[in-house]
C-alpha cells in the first residue's frame, strides 16, 4: 500500500501520479486525508483524557490520604466518566482506522517516474525486438489445427471433464509441456542464480491481500471449501500465479540486510477465473482458466530495485532467446500498469498461426508497495526497519509460449522442429504425423 506519511505530506504528487492512471482513483485522495485528520483528532482528544484522568487519579490518592473520603468519592466518579468516554473513543478511533485501512488497500501503486504517459496497451512503446518473424513457405497453421493433427492437446476431452479454459495435453504435448518448464527452471536456477521453491497451491486471503489481488480483483479467483462446509469458503484459494504465495513466504518479518538480495523460482499451474475477459470460451490456449507459469521473485534494497528489474528482464528474455523465438519488449504506459505495480516490461512473442504477438511474460518492480502490505521489513546498516523492494516476473508463462513455439517451428509436412536448447530435455528433435 502506499506510505500514508507520503499522502500526508504531499498530496497533489500523490493525487498527480493516480491521476496518470486514469481510473479516478486520485478522488480517494482527500477522503484518506479526512480519514486520517479525524483519526489524529481522536487520538489527541484520548491522549488529553488519559492525562486528565491520571491527574484526578492523582488527587484521589492525596484526598483519601487526607481522608476527605467524600470529596475522593466525587472525583472517582469523574475518572469513570472519563474512562468511559475514552472507551468510547477508542472504539471511534478502531472505526476510523479500519475505515482508513480499509481505503488505503483500494488505492493503486504510483507509476515511477519513467513511465511514459498513455491510456492504454494501444499507448505502450516497443522498448527491442529480437530476432525476425519466421517466414513459410505455406500458410502457418494454427496451434489448434498443429495440436490435433499431432495429437499433442486434446481439446474436446478437457472440456468434457471441466469446460471451457482448460486443456489436456497428451503424449508428446505432455512431454513438450514438462520439457519447457524443466528447461526454464534449469536456466534460472543454474544460470540465473535463482533459489527454486516448490510452494502450495492455496493461500489465504491476507496473501492475496498482501499482492494486491484482493480486495479488488477478488471475483476473478477461486474460493475453495473443504467438502461442502459453505463455512469454510473463502479461507484458501487457488492461486493466480506463484508471485501470490513465494512473495508473501517473508511476510511480517524483519531481515537482515545481509540477506538481500533474495532470488526465488517457482513452477505452478495457475488459476484464474478471468471474470469478464474476452476468448475464455473459444477453442486453444490462448486465454485459460489454468495454466502453467515459471516465476521469478526477487526482494532487494530500494536502491538496488530498478537494477534489479532491468536484469529480471533479461532472465525473461534469454528463454525466448535460447529457444530462438521472435519477440519485442514492451514498456507499459500509465493507464495499462497492474495495480501494485510502479514500473513493468511485458515480453510479447510472435505467434505466425495467430498473426500477433502473445505476451508470456509481465516483470515488474512494485517498489515498497507489496512489502508494505505484507509488513515486510529489513534492518539497514543503520538499524533502521525499512521497506524493502518487491519485484515478480514471469519467467515465463504457458501455454502461450507452447503456442508461439508450435506455431514458429511448424513444417510444411504438420510436422514441429524442436529447438536445439530444449532437444535435451524432449529428447526429441522433432514431432512428426
Amino acid at each position: 500500500m502506499l506510505d500514508i506519511k507520503l499522502i500526508r505530506e504531499a498530496p497533489d504528487f500523490v493525487r498527480q501520479r493516480l491521476a496518470t492512471r486514469g481510473g479516478g482513483d486520485e478522488a480517494l485522495v482527500d477522503e484518506l486525508l479526512a480519514l486520517d485528520e479525524r483519526r489524529r483528532k481522536l487520538l489527541a482528544e484520548v491522549e488529553s483524557l488519559k492525562a486528565q484522568r491520571n491527574r484526578v487519579s492523582k488527587e484521589i490518592g492525596r484526598l483519601l490520604a487526607e481522608q476527605k473520603t467524600a470529596e475522593a468519592e466525587a472525583r472517582k466518579q469523574e475518572t469513570r466518566a472519563l474512562g468511559d468516554r475514552i472507551a468510547e473513543l477508542d472504539r471511534a478511533v478502531a472505526e476510523v482506522d479500519s475505515a482508513r485501512d480499509a481505503l488505503l488497500l483500494r488505492m493503486p501503486n504510483l507509476p515511477h517516474a519513467s513511465v511514459p504517459m498513455g491510456r492504454s496497451s494501444a499507448d505502450n512503446p516497443v522498448v527491442r525486438t529480437f530476432g525476425d518473424r519466421p517466414t513459410f513457405g505455406f500458410a502457418p497453421r494454427t496451434h489448434v489445427e498443429l495440436c490435433e493433427r499431432l495429437g499433442l492437446v486434446d481439446f474436446a476431452r478437457a472440456a468434457k471433464v471441466s469446460g471451457s479454459g482448460f486443456a489436456l495435453y497428451t503424449g508428446r504435448g505432455a512431454r513438450l509441456e514438462r520439457a519447457l518448464i524443466q528447461f526454464m527452471l534449469e536456466l534460472h536456477t543454474r544460470e540465473h542464480g535463482y533459489t527454486e521453491v516448490w510452494p502450495p497451491l492455496m493461500v489465504g486471503p491476507a496473501c492475496l491481500e498482501g499482492v494486491g489481488q484482493f480486495p479488488k480483483f477478488k471475483d476473478q479467483y477461486y474460493g475453495v471449501a473443504e467438502g461442502d462446509d459453505p463455512a469454510q469458503l473463502g479461507k484458501l484459494y487457488l492461486i493466480p500465479t506463484a508471485e501470490t504465495v513465494v512473495a508473501n513466504l517473508h511476510r511480517e518479518e524483519i531481515l537482515r540486510e545481509s540477506d538481500l538480495p533474495l532470488r526465488y523460482c517457482a513452477y505452478t499451474p495457475c488459476f484464474r477465473g478471468e471474470a469478464g475477459a474476452a476468448g475464455v470460451g473459444t477453442r486453444g490456449l490462448i486465454r485459460m482458466h489454468q495454466f502453467d507459469k515459471v516465476e521469478l521473485i526477487q526482494i532487494v534494497a530500494p536502491e538496488r530495485g530498478y537494477e534489479a528489474h532491468e536484469e529480471m528482464v533479461r532472465h525473461a528474455e534469454r528463454v525466448l532467446q535460447a529457444l530462438g523465438l521472435h519477440y519485442r519488449v514492451v514498456l507499459l504506459c500509465t493507464g495499462d500498469l497492474g495495480f501494485a505495480s510502479a514500473k513493468t516490461y511485458d515480453l510479447e512473442v510472435w505467434a505466425p498461426g495467430q498473426g500477433a504477438y502473445l505476451e508470456v511474460s509481465s516483470v515488474s518492480n512494485c517498489e515498497d508497495f507489496q512489502a508494505r502490505r505484507m509488513r515486510l521489513r529489513y534492518k539497514d546498516a543503520q538499524g533502521q526497519n525499512r521497506h524493502p523492494h518487491v519485484l515478480n516476473g514471469s519467467g515465463t508463462a504457458l501455454a502461450r509460449l507452447f503456442v508461439a513455439l508450435v506455431e514458429t517451428y511448424q513444417q510444411a509436412d504438420g510436422s514441429v522442429r524442436i529447438p536445439a536448447a530444449l532437444q535435451p530435455f524432449f529428447q526429441e528433435e522433432q514431432i512428426v504425423p
